[in-house]
């Protein structure tokens, strides 16, 4: 293997690295968000048989596809972290992972039936899911003890960029599903992959690669410490799971209710999907807000909260928890009014929206920096793979609860209002839980080691 820099240098300053990832990051988030976007649409209106015709789900098939899918993306992470922690390291996981996930991309385009599906999805989910820890936990191994105050400002940028890119393809996608057809839909997120796959390879040379552990990687996870720090984080994790059941629905029940809505809004007809994009637009606007603006001298909403009430990563989550509450209330309020034959606008939808992004950046922001810093040196892709794992739970339960409601004359036993209410009561326990546990968790942090500041002889390319 090539001689890289495995250890971080010491230094103030940003690593070189980060702009390469967060470019790979927003490229990559773009095709995969562009893709998932639309599957709901795609499985209900457009999928054919192998003779050409319509072969179309209904819509608690398409939301159990699509909360399974959801939930293998987010299975195959600890696989990813298992590979990378124990044989091939992280950077080499995540190129070769990104070439499985290309061929998922182009296998949807180019077969629109239930075949098709099944092996695109199945390429992506394995290929997406197995880099998922890696790059993550790739973000926070480019620094060393004296930048590490800058982990939660890049951790920021990285979910900055992962909306980014999502925001953009879920205008995009939708439109090109509607004007141009599934092909083309799928095929440009395909494309985008393969340029983020380039992108990550161009800054191989100013990485820092952290080897795999192998052994040492045996011996750390199976420690006394090791097996304390995953019993206690996955404890967490599991209440995570519930937030992840609410949040991943914005792309299947929350799809299905904008399709029945009056989608005029802005002077602009809306197709179901680009509703979706409200999402990561308010992330972007979202993070400086509760970080902080310098230029316009705003303190940010965390700082000023700290003032009065310790702000503790699982203080935040809990926050995000309660919060997605109300998110799923308005949706039930939309849902009986529909079914009472009134007609609403779907910018009442955009309040949900506005709430549930709020949770998402307690939530999903604090977990990723949170999972790093409470990982041992050598587990860092593991425990990324574990807190990703909460996702594929929160997803396989949903897509349980909607095989469980499905009646045999087709209707539903958790009909209208009833389905979202469902999903709230069970996040209001979940939020009332994990209060005690938040107060009983404890923390430790572990950052990697660094070098000092010396000239580093150049890297051998790869």
């Amino acid at each position: 293997m090539s001689q890289y820099r495995s250890t971080p240098v010491a230094s103030t300053e940003m690593p070189k690295g980060i702009p390469y990832i967060v470019t790979n990051e927003a490229a990559e988030r773009f095709s995969f968000y562009g893709m998932k976007g639309i599957l709901v649409i795609f499985m209900t209106k457009y999928m054919m048989d192998s003779s050409g015709n319509l072969d179309v789900m209904n819509d608690e098939q398409a939301r159990q596809w699509y909360h399974t899918f959801t939930s293998a993306v987010y299975f195959f992470p600890i696989l990813g972290a298992l590979i990378a922690d124990t044989l091939l390291g992280k950077y080499r996981t995540i190129m070769w992972l990104s070439v499985v996930y290309c061929f998922g991309h182009f296998a949807l385009a180019l077969d629109e039936t239930r075949t098709g599906l099944f092996i695109g999805l199945s390429l992506i989910a394995i290929g997406s899911g197995g880099i998922k820890p890696c790059v993550s936990a790739h973000v926070g191994d480019q620094f060393g003890k004296t930048n590490a105050n800058l982990l939660e400002k890049v951790f920021g940028w990285f979910y900055f960029s992962i909306n980014l890119g999502a925001f953009i393809s879920t205008l995009l996608t939708p439109w090109l599903l509607a004007n141009y057809g599934p092909g083309w839909a799928f095929g440009i997120p395909g494309v985008l992959m393969a340029l983020a796959t380039l992108f990550f390879w161009m800054g191989r040379n100013v990485f820092i690669h952290i080897p795999a552990g192998g052994m040492d990687f045996i011996r750390e996870t199976f420690s006394k410490e090791g097996l304390g720090s995953v019993a206690k984080l996955f404890i967490i994790y599991a209440f995570v799971a519930m937030f992840w059941a609410l949040f991943d629905q914005t792309g299947s029940a929350w799809v299905q209710q904008a399709d029945r809505m009056d989608r005029h809004f802005l002077g602009v007809e809306w197709l179901p999907s680009q509703i979706q994009s409200i999402n990561p637009i308010m992330i972007m606007i979202f993070i400086p807000i509760f970080n902080g603006i310098k230029a316009l001298k705003w303190p940010g909403i965390y700082p000023l909260m700290n003032k009065v009430w310790a702000l503790t990563p699982l203080r935040k989550i809990g926050i995000g928890f309660f919060l997605t509450v109300p998110a799923f209330l308005i949706p039930a309020w939309i849902e009986s009014q529909l079914d009472a034959g009134a007609s609403v606008n779907i910018s009442l939808q955009l309040l949900a929206y506005v709430m549930i992004t709020a949770a998402e950046v307690f939530v999903s922001i604090t977990c990723l920096e949170f999972s790093y810093t409470q990982a041992p040196k050598k587990m860092k892709s593991l425990v990324m793979g574990l807190f990703l794992l909460s996702v594929s739970l929160g997803n396989i339960f949903v897509s349980i609860v909607n095989k469980v409601i499905q009646n045999a004359d087709g209707s539903s036993k958790l009909a209208g209002a009833d389905y979202y209410l469902f999903f709230a009561a069970a996040m209001a326990v979940t939020a009332v839980l994990f209060v005690p546990v938040a107060r009983w968790y404890k923390e430790h942090t572990y950052i990697q080691d660094e070098e000092d500041a010396e000239p580093n002889p150049e890297p051998t390319p790869a």
